[in-house]
């Protein structure tokens, strides 16, 4: 606090030394509290600027298994490895190992305490050395979804296609031809087959739900969570989870600046004659081209949809803004 501040409050010269000795520390806290929010609102949007954590960060494999690797900020990441492959890759859904480890000049080092096992990045190389002395060593793969850039049939709605977002409400396009979250479908669906594909952010101070957060809304009543879990449990509120309701089969979440795709069959709820609902609406997602929910029904609308009641007269399509730039390309829908 500035000293004539301080002095308008009529302190003496004594109170005044006691008030700015107890002032520092505090404002010092603050400002140390606000760097610390700035680095957690940091967002990459493209891979040309997200530096070197970013390039060392992403999935590694061999023929054995499989290992993800997260920035966590500050030089720090995380390792998680997987016996078998990737999550949906070859993965045996045995339990992970992860790892905490820092750079430490050219490579990135981790040590298991449990078992001392060592694991360092270098070029694009993660090399195992068990307690043995045996080395392994996976390389950096890059995977795609095979539904990526997929062709709207004929017949289906075209959504957004980067040309314009007039069947958008408040719909906004980027300088790259790509929509931002935090809109809404002018057309209703009601039973429904919908493809599109986002792009989440590298936030790598972020955590939890402030990592690239939105959603895919269905009738607005029913969110499919959009999430950079890359290497994280798969929760219900992760992504690819409908929303507190279920949790993904596998989490299939990429490193975030890899465009990833959503594939839902959706199937609203049902009413009897006197508008009483007889059944649950259905919904079958696939994420990056792998079935992670299957059938399953969803009993209620989800947290901060739209609409929060289930009735008979279908709905639109919302893209959630959640205060992080997520974008969304190539969206269709086939109703059925």
């Amino acid at each position: 606090m500035a000293k004539g501040v301080l002095m308008a409050f009529g302190l003496n010269a004594a109170e005044l030394k006691k008030a700015e000795e107890a002032w520092g520390p505090m404002e010092e806290a603050a400002k140390k509290a606000a760097a610390a929010a700035k680095l957690r609102s940091q967002a990459f949007l493209t891979v040309e600027s997200a530096g070197q954590d970013y390039a060392d960060q992403g999935e590694y494999a061999n023929d054995w298994g499989g290992a993800q690797v997260i920035a966590l900020g500050d030089d720090r990441f995380r390792v998680v490895i997987h016996k078998g492959g990737l999550p949906g890759a070859g993965w045996d859904k045995s339990p992970k190992t992860e790892v905490e480890g820092r750079r430490s000049g050219s490579a990135i080092l981790f040590t298991n305490a449990a078992t001392g096992w060592t694991y360092s990045i270098a070029q694009g190389v993660l090399t195992t050395k068990t307690d043995q002395g045996d080395v392994y060593q996976m390389k950096k793969v890059s995977r795609s979804s095979p539904t990526l850039g997929a062709k709207a049939p004929a017949g289906a709605d075209i959504l957004f296609d980067g040309t314009n977002a007039d069947g958008w409400r408040n719909g906004r396009i980027d300088g790259r031809g790509f929509l931002q979250s935090g809109t809404t479908s002018k057309d209703i669906f009601t039973n429904f087959t919908l493809h599109l594909e986002f792009l989440l952010p590298f936030k790598p101070y972020g955590r939890g739900q402030d990592r690239g957060n939105s959603g895919v809304y269905f009738q607005d009543r029913y969110e499919v969570q959009v999430l950079d879990s890359f290497g994280l449990k798969g929760e219900n509120n992760e992504c690819g989870g409908i929303y507190t309701k279920h949790k993904p089969a596998v989490n299939m979440c990429f490193p975030p600046l890899v465009w990833q795709t959503y594939d839902v069959d959706f199937t609203a709820a049902t009413f009897d004659e006197a508008g009483k609902k007889i059944k649950n609406a259905v919904m079958t997602v696939k994420h990056n081209g792998v079935l992670i929910h299957d059938q399953v029904e969803v009993n209620s609308t989800t947290t901060s949809s739209g609409i929060n009641t289930v009735t008979p007269i279908g709905g639109p399509i919302q893209l959630q803004d959640h205060g992080n730039p997520i974008y969304y390309r190539n969206i269709w829908a086939v109703r059925r």
